[in-house]
């Protein structure tokens, strides 16, 4: 084994985990590459090439480059936990009129637990990713801290606000100083410029085309019959129109709504018992309060004192000035202005400077 330690990387065959692989192998570490299969592009309901990181041309990317550097690569077939888990779990959430999250919980119960788990068998003291962000331990504490990468418009910390404290001991993310240009760049320089111009996939990765109605059709044949038509409803309650059913919509959209009142209305609630849709005009979005569940802490082991934060609501969020107060096993979030779009299922972020404090889902 090295001096540095032996290293396992996540490998999905794109270009930031394999410089971040490559960079650790330059660095000095014993790297094995692993790369996780985590669906079929066909149980999906796909009708075009299969694409992505779980594609056969992933894979055999990922172990070409493992092979050029001379360390190894294995390939885990994780579809059963995955599925189970991960789209049983983005099909549950629809169905209860909420909006999953389910890369975070992919990185929260699937990917870390199946990479430390093989990490054991092959004697690995650490595991590493191509997330753009950083990890640090507080010498007070002995915490170990997930901060904001440096490239703003890449940074993944909001999806990892989920990984437990034992998890994070023996993550490492190689790629949190850098810029995604500068990690192209890299590519270049190892001669490896198909990787380097490899775009990028911004869908969820088992949901084709990124139409996740085709894919709840798919995956709940009796989805139209059990659930059907239902009532758009305006606040006061007046009917105005028909919907397809609940689970196809979700809080703050606008678009494909399928019904014209003459100014732009958005989805404000969601009401699965009744099977109806609530629209509103966009100031009807508009809260200062959220409460948020299922939190994990990163930063502190506890926040006993309302403590003032930058909390985010979606991924490309800009974050809101807020006061967080944890009570009752959940955090309430007072934004200090109003926010708009709150959607339940969705993750709520909190930051203090570029820290990740922690998460947990919006109720």
């Amino acid at each position: 084994m090295s001096k540095r330690g032996r290293v396992l990387v996540a490998m999905s065959g794109g270009v930031d985990s394999s410089v971040a692989a490559v960079m650790l192998h330059e660095q000095g570490y014993e790297v094995i590459g692993l790369t996780m299969k985590t669906w079929d592009y066909a149980s999906s309901g796909g009708s075009s090439k299969e694409t992505g990181c779980c594609s056969l041309d992933s894979i055999n990317d990922a172990r070409a480059l493992a092979v050029s550097y001379g360390f190894p690569h294995y390939i885990l077939d994780i579809r059963s936990e995955f599925g189970d888990f991960v789209i049983d779990n983005f099909v549950e959430e629809y169905l209860a009129g909420r909006t999953p999250n389910p890369c975070v919980l992919c990185n929260t119960h699937i990917k870390w637990e199946a990479l430390l788990k093989r990490a054991d068998k092959l004697d690995c003291e650490f595991i590493a990713t191509g997330h753009y962000a950083n990890i640090r331990q507080l010498t007070e504490t002995g915490r170990h801290v997930i901060s904001k990468g440096k490239d703003v418009h890449k940074d993944q910390s909001y999806v990892l606000w989920g990984v437990s404290q034992e998890n994070l001991a023996r993550t490492q993310f190689p790629l949190g100083s850098f810029t995604k240009a500068e990690i192209r760049q890299m590519a270049a320089e190892m001669g490896q410029l198909e990787l380097a111009n490899k775009s990028e996939s911004y869908e969820i990765c088992f949901v084709p085309d990124n139409d996740y109605r085709s894919f709840l059709r798919h995956r709940v044949e009796d989805i139209d019959e059990r659930i059907g038509a239902g009532n758009f409803v305006l606040i006061d309650g007046t009917v105005v129109g028909k919907h397809q059913g609940y689970p196809y919509y979700t809080v703050g959209q606008r678009k494909g709504l399928g019904i014209a009142l003459g100014r732009p209305v958005f989805v404000i609630r969601i009401l699965p018992e009744s099977n109806t849709v609530v629209l509103g005009e966009e100031h009807d979005l508009q809260r200062q309060e959220a409460y948020v569940k299922h939190v994990n802490l990163v930063k502190y082991a506890a926040i006993e004192q309302p403590l003032e934060a930058v909390t985010k609501i979606r991924y490309k969020d800009a974050g809101m000035n807020s006061t967080i107060v944890q009570e009752d096993g959940k955090m309430r979030v007072d934004f200090h202005h109003a926010v708009k779009g709150i959607a339940p299922g969705q993750s709520a972020v909190f930051y203090e400077g570029d820290d990740l404090l922690g998460g947990g889902f919006l109720m």
